[in-house]
């Protein structure tokens, strides 16, 4: 899959950047060398791999220092909301960007 500097003009549109030649030539090789990396990621034959669920999975049973899943810190929902410029039901309004 190649993009197009259309391809990426549109994209630029839709997160509200504007970019100039030069770093849409730039974004294009970028992107257009990750996706054919990703084409050959996907060359490889991965038949009868098993999936893993973490990778310290390849060292055995290995038990993993994990912290209790506890909040650290204090509700501040309000105090980070005072300065947004629209919120509703504490959550923060933003405008639709989406087609």
């Amino acid at each position: 899959m190649a993009l197009t500097p259309q391809d990426i003009a549109r994209v630029a549109n839709l997160a509200r950047l504007e970019l100039s030649p030069d770093e849409t030539e730039r974004t294009l090789h970028q992107l257009n060398g990750f996706f054919a990396l990703v084409e050959q990621m996907q060359a490889v034959n991965t038949d009868g791999v098993e999936p893993l669920a973490h990778p310290a999975a390849l060292l055995g049973d290995v038990a993993l220092r994990l912290r209790d899943d506890i909040a650290s810190e204090p509700n501040q929902r309000e105090a980070s909301q005072v300065s947004a410029p629209a919120v509703e039901r504490g959550l923060f309004l933003v405008p639709k960007v989406i087609e």
